[in-house]
C-alpha cells in the first residue's frame, strides 16, 4: 500500500492532482491511498500526530507558509518520505533539494508527465518498503531503513534501536518480536538475549565481543563465538566480501 498526501491551497490544482491520481490508480492497478489538504498547517498537524506518508505532493507558493519551509518541518518527523514540489515558479528549484526533494514539477501537469513521475516514485517506494521498518517509538511513529539500523538492545525491558547516525530510538515491543520480524529480511543476528546486530555493521569479532562500526562493543556469551563467526562469514561470502 502506497500512502500519498496532496497539499495545495488552490482548489482547482488540487482537484487536477486528484483526478490524475485516480486515473493512475485505476490504470496501474496499484494499491494507493491518498488524502488531500488545502492548508500546509493541517498537513503538518497530522504529521506531528504521527501520520506517515510515502509520497507528498506539495505546493510551494501558499499564503502564510512557503512550501520549502513546510518541507523542512516535515523532515524533522520523516526523513524518508518522497516530497514532490508542484508549483507555478522555477524560483525555488535549487532550494527544494536542500530539503531532500524527490522532484520539482512546474504546473500545469499533464497526464503523461504525471503518470511517468508516478511510475518512478512508486517503484522507488516499493523497493524501500521491502527494506524498511515502521516502529512505534517514544517520540512517535518512525520509519527507518534497515540499512541504517546498526544494532538493538534491551535495557530494563526498554527496547533501544541504535542507528548509524548515532540516533537512538526508544521503542515499544520486545526484542523477540523484532528479531522474528527481521528473520525474513536476513542480515540480522540475535546472538544474545539482550542484543541483535546488523551483520553489515560488524567491524570486528573476537571471542568476547562484537565491535560495531560505531566502535560499540557488544558482549558475546560464552560458547557463542563460533556461531556468530559462522553467521558473519556466511553473510559476507554471499556478498562476495570475504578475502582469504
Amino acid at each position: 500500500m502506497i500512502k500519498i498526501a496532496l497539499c495545495d491551497d488552490v482548489a482547482s490544482d488540487l482537484n487536477d492532482l486528484c483526478a490524475h491520481l485516480d486515473n493512475y490508480r485505476q490504470q496501474s492497478n496499484r494499491e494507493i491511498e491518498y488524502v488531500t489538504f488545502d492548508s500546509p498547517f493541517n498537513l503538518l498537524f497530522e504529521i506531528e500526530k504521527g501520520a506517515r506518508y510515502d509520497i507528498i505532493f506539495l505546493d510551494i507558493i501558499m499564503p502564510k507558509e512557503n512550501g520549502i519551509d513546510v518541507a523542512a518541518e516535515i523532515r524533522k518527523y520523516d526523513k524518508e518520505v518522497k516530497i514532490i514540489f508542484v508549483t507555478t515558479s522555477s524560483e525555488f528549484a535549487v532550494e527544494s533539494y536542500a530539503v531532500g526533494a524527490y522532484f520539482y514539477q512546474l504546473k500545469p501537469i499533464s497526464k503523461e508527465v504525471f503518470f511517468h513521475l508516478m511510475d518512478s516514485v512508486v517503484l522507488s517506494c516499493e523497493k524501500e518498503q521491502a527494506d524498511s521498518l515502521i516502529l512505534r517509538c517514544k517520540s512517535g511513529i518512525t520509519r527507518i531503513r534497515l540499512q541504517h539500523l546498526e544494532y538493538c538492545e534491551v535495557i530494563h525491558r526498554t527496547l533501544l534501536i541504535h542507528l548509524t547516525n548515532t540516533e537512538v530510538l526508544e521503542c515499544s515491543g520486545s526484542l523477540d518480536e523484532l528479531s522474528k520480524h527481521l528473520e525474513s529480511h536476513g542480515g540480522f543476528l540475535r546472538f544474545h538475549r539482550s542484543y541483535l546486530v546488523n551483520l553489515e555493521h560488524i567491524k570486528h569479532l573476537s571471542y568476547k565481543s562484537v565491535t560495531t562500526t560505531s566502535m560499540v562493543q557488544l558482549p558475546i556469551p560464552r560458547g557463542k563465538y563460533h556461531e556468530v563467526k559462522d553467521a558473519y562469514l556466511e553473510y559476507m561470502f554471499k556478498k562476495n566480501q570475504v578475502m582469504i
